[in-house]
């Protein structure tokens, strides 16, 4: 009689678990008018960003999820956003886009660059994490990159001194310094993350990036509860691959943000299914979390083979920020149902699906 007990008391444990999370929030009360449809710009881009947006749009239309889209053509070939595109973005308050191609050299300006700085976007969020079923090199990574956006060297002051000589400013402002150190912190407040660690080199940059440390030591002295850190951008990089289990929030200056958001990607499973976005303090702008292979080759867009994971995810955090958390919850769990299956994956998780049989996965998976 001991051991029958013994034996069903794991069974009544998971049954519990099992009931508790299938249990809705009872603490979530819309506002009136919280259910209507909101528009928002779409920009499917180049490459494979009409492939991934499509699948966007198709999962949210079999979630009956309370989305319009406003759909522009852009290119990143263009010499600038068009005015209609931006006026949208304005109007709506949130976009959601593929990959714009960034020509290299020639002069030709960054039009993502262009739109984080017309719209002020000037946090970008990466969230790097293990999808369980996903075999990787390490287990336990939940990272999350908040970058500055908007100045550093992507500020793109560059001048020819003389011929042969270049010079590129790298701007610094304590302004932007402790609004990104201030987003960083907040978020992991109101997230529940213990750690914020600041990304730097001002062991060599000790004017700018040595501002960029003061702005977060400030900020970091109004949180008492959490712990703050600090690390050189280099020593960052080997402790990224060798053992990123122990980073929780990372605050980083534009550049940096950039190649940690990568590496922390690519640990945790690859650019394709890394959600990200940028917000500002009127605008958000959702889109693949990793800018590397968010364009993507030409033979991927050929064979229709592009992953929308990533693009998925960062639509979630989209419903989320419009305040439909249901719709979110049910659109995330669909995606991971699939990925822990792994009967539907495409070639860069070691599968050999198409997107439109990943896409019709996530849809048969929805709850």
């Amino acid at each position: 009689m001991a051991t029958t007990t013994k034996r069903s008391i794991p069974l009544l444990k998971h049954l519990l678990r099992h009931t508790q999370t299938q249990t809705r929030p009872v603490t979530y009360m819309p506002r009136p008018g919280d259910g209507s449809p909101r528009t928002v710009t779409l920009i499917p881009g180049d490459g494979i960003g009409p492939l991934v947006t499509g699948a966007v749009e198709q999962v949210l239309d079999a979630l009956h999820a309370p989305i319009i889209f406003e759909k522009f053509d852009v290119h990143g070939d263009m010499k600038t956003i068009p005015s209609e595109v931006l006026d949208s973005i304005k109007r709506n308050k949130v976009c959601l886009k593929g990959g714009l191609n960034t020509p290299m050299g020639g002069g030709v300006s960054s039009l993502n660059v262009q739109l984080r700085k017309e719209l002020d976007l000037y946090a970008s969020l990466v969230n790097c994490f293990n999808l369980p079923g996903l075999p990787t090199r390490h287990e336990n990574v939940d990272i999350v990159v908040i970058r500055e956006n908007t100045e550093g060297e992507y500020a793109g002051l560059e001048h020819e001194v003389v011929p042969g000589v270049v010079e590129s400013l790298k701007v610094i402002t304590k302004f932007c310094s402790e609004r990104i150190a201030k987003y960083a912190f907040e978020y992991a407040y109101l997230n529940n993350r213990k750690t914020v660690t600041a990304v730097h080199k001002a062991n060599i940059m000790k004017l700018a990036d040595g501002l960029f440390l003061e702005s977060c030591r400030e900020i970091a002295s109004k949180y008492p509860s959490i712990k703050y850190n600090e690390i050189i951008v280099d020593n960052c990089c080997m402790q990224l691959v060798s053992k990123p289990e122990q980073f929780d929030v990372m605050v980083t200056p534009n550049l940096y943000g950039n190649l940690v958001a990568n590496t922390a990607a690519g640990i945790a499973g690859g650019t394709g299914v890394m959600p990200g976005g940028n917000v500002g303090a009127d605008h958000a702008v959702f889109e693949q979390g990793a800018s590397a292979g968010n364009v993507g080759k030409q033979k991927i867009v050929d064979r229709k083979t592009a992953n929308p994971v990533a693009l998925l995810l960062s639509s979630a955090m989209m419903l989320r920020h419009l305040q439909f958390p249901s719709f979110a919850d049910r659109l995330e769990n669909s995606v991971k149902r699939v990925i822990l299956e792994g009967k539907y994956r495409t070639k860069d998780l070691g599968g050999t699906s198409t997107t439109q049989e990943v896409v019709d996965a996530v849809i048969s998976n929805l709850d």
